[in-house]
């Protein structure tokens, strides 16, 4: 998913939908409830539950929260770095392919390589069996913060790199060969050049990392290291905390809040653009030479640790479970749950944003930002702090939405509301006014415009978004372990289940059948080497 900063905010014209002002202020205002509700039940809590945060606990939480982020969003960016370069600029052998494989770890939820690598790596895993014969009696610990790390950092990357590649795209190429014919080498010219160039594209990457790794909570659970989102899943569900979690969940936003602060300041005075009226055209390649099997070599020896080793993985336990007449009940029923809760949070999701999208794109001013930014504050949560808040929310103020469906799709909905409006707002600046003037000259209403007219001409970006939401969806697992209704069971909470209770065949299929889900919308939004831009 790429979001890349700076894209024209498209033609003022001033359309007159009746009730889109209504519509867009609803949707961006639902998207706060949680935020809103959470701050309320936490002012509200007791002594007890505020001193709880100054304790010592806290402070390792975040911690470990805080260096987790740090040290996974700086390897992305060292991973993502060379590989936009290698895979746009360079004559990297079948580079088409690489560009297509390296996103492709996006499919693969990070519970789910977490899950594999513990098999695979674990002191009692594959690679022990096969090297017990050669005396090695146990191999270093997975769990701990280099198992978190190693997980996230795998699986979160083409985040930073799908970014710093559509960045890498948007620079005039005549810059680089300039610095070159006074003397700079291919590697001096990137560090010198295009990397200060990439300053907000990387920023971006490093923000959806960052957010993606405070939020993360299957990874660490399976990997033992506590974080924020592990210990406030842990506080409710043991002794049902509620006013404890809501208050623990606020140091978590605050976190959350000073990696937006961060990121602001270092985008909010960055400026690269083209002086005058240049034309795009095709960089030169760099010849790699001797360099050129190396970058293969190293490329293939990470797609084989992000995408090789938890596929095996997966499909060696698949077959044990197989080989022992292993039965797998309920799994058709849960793909057919999370197929179903996917494809209804896409559609609804893409429902809220169309009007966002119109009144940010089309009614530009002081009222559409803060609409647009009260829709973002969503992303900006993590699901359990979003699920923990829905949970207060629903017993509170609405009792019969509790556990059922439409408290579990109003969560995706809060959650990935800005990815479905990242898809609007690149089909709806491309439009041209005067298509929907002509319509209006013929006497048709508003909203008969919107339905024959600008409807169909964004229809793509409607299908973008609504592919990224059915894709984060699917993957999506603390919210939905929280919220679901019961006996409601998807792919992601048959897995959580199967691997607490140690059937790791059973929760292989699972695994196997999510990828297989999850890869069908990724590779409609990134298989043709397209991007999202907003």
């Amino acid at each position: 998913m790429s979001i890349v900063s700076g894209l024209a905010v498209g033609p003022r014209f001033r359309v007159n939908l009746p009730g889109i002002w209504i519509l867009a202020l609803a949707g961006a205002g639902a998207a706060c409830i949680p935020l809103v509700y959470l701050i309320v039940r936490a002012i509200g809590a007791d002594a007890e539950a505020w001193s709880s945060v100054l304790s010592e606990g806290t402070l390792r939480l975040l911690v470990n929260t805080a260096a987790l982020t740090v040290a996974v969003t700086a390897s992305c960016a060292v991973l993502a770095l060379p590989i936009a370069y290698l895979t746009e600029r360079t004559d990297l052998p079948i580079a088409a392919f690489w560009r297509t494989i390296t996103i492709t770890p996006l499919a693969i939820p990070s519970y789910v390589g977490a899950f594999a690598f513990i098999i695979a790596l674990g002191p009692r895993g594959s690679l022990q069996d096969v090297l017990a014969p050669l005396g090695v009696e146990s191999l270093p610990q997975i769990y701990g913060f280099f198992g978190a790390w190693l997980t996230l950092t795998l699986f979160s990357f083409p985040y930073l790199l799908l970014v710093v590649r559509a960045g890498l795209r948007d620079i005039d190429p005549a810059i680089e060969e300039t610095a070159r014919s006074l003397g700079q080498s291919a590697w001096g010219a990137f560090w010198r050049i295009t990397v200060p160039q990439l300053r907000v594209p990387i920023a971006t990457g490093s923000l959806l990392v960052a957010l993606y790794v405070i939020s993360d909570f299957g990874a660490v659970s399976f990997m033992n290291y506590e974080t924020f989102t592990w210990a406030l899943y842990s506080r409710v569900r043991s002794v049902f905390d509620l006013s404890g979690a809501a208050v623990l969940s606020l140091v978590l936003v605050g976190l959350v809040a000073v990696v937006l602060i961060v990121d602001w300041s270092q985008r909010r005075n960055a400026r690269y653009h083209r002086l005058g009226s240049g034309a795009a055209r095709m960089p030169r390649r760099v010849q790699l030479r001797r360099w050129r099997w190396p970058a293969t070599l190293a490329l293939v020896l990470l797609m084989v640790l992000a995408l090789l080793v938890p596929v095996a993985v997966l499909f060696h336990w698949l077959s044990i479970g197989l080989e022992q007449g292993e039965t797998f009940p309920g799994l058709w029923s849960a793909a057919l749950n999370s197929v179903y809760a996917s494809a209804l949070a896409g559609g609804v999701t893409v429902a809220v944003a169309i009007p966002i999208a119109i009144v940010i794109i089309r009614r530009p001013g002081l009222l559409a930002r803060m609409v647009e930014r009260l829709s973002y504050v969503g992303y900006a949560l993590p699901g359990v702090v979003v699920a923990f808040a829905l949970v207060f929310f629903s017993l509170r103020v609405i009792p019969t939405i509790y556990q059922t469906i439409i408290t579990l799709i109003f969560a995706y909905a809060v959650l990935f509301l800005p990815q479905a409006i990242a898809g609007l707002r690149t089909s709806l600046v491309r439009i041209q006014p005067s298509l929907e003037e002509a319509s209006r000259s013929l006497s048709r209403t508003p909203w008969q415009t919107f339905c024959s007219v600008t409807l169909p001409l964004i229809a793509p970006g409607v299908l973008a978004g609504f592919a990224l939401v059915f894709l984060t969806t699917m993957k999506e697992l603390p919210a939905t372990v929280i919220l679901a209704p019961i006996e409601f069971d998807t792919l992601a909470t048959t897995l959580w289940g199967h691997t607490e209770e140690a059937f790791f065949a059973r929760a292989a299929a699972a695994s196997l059948l999510l990828l297989a889900c999850a890869t069908v919308p990724m590779f409609l939004l990134f298989g043709s080497d397209r991007e999202l831009r907003s």
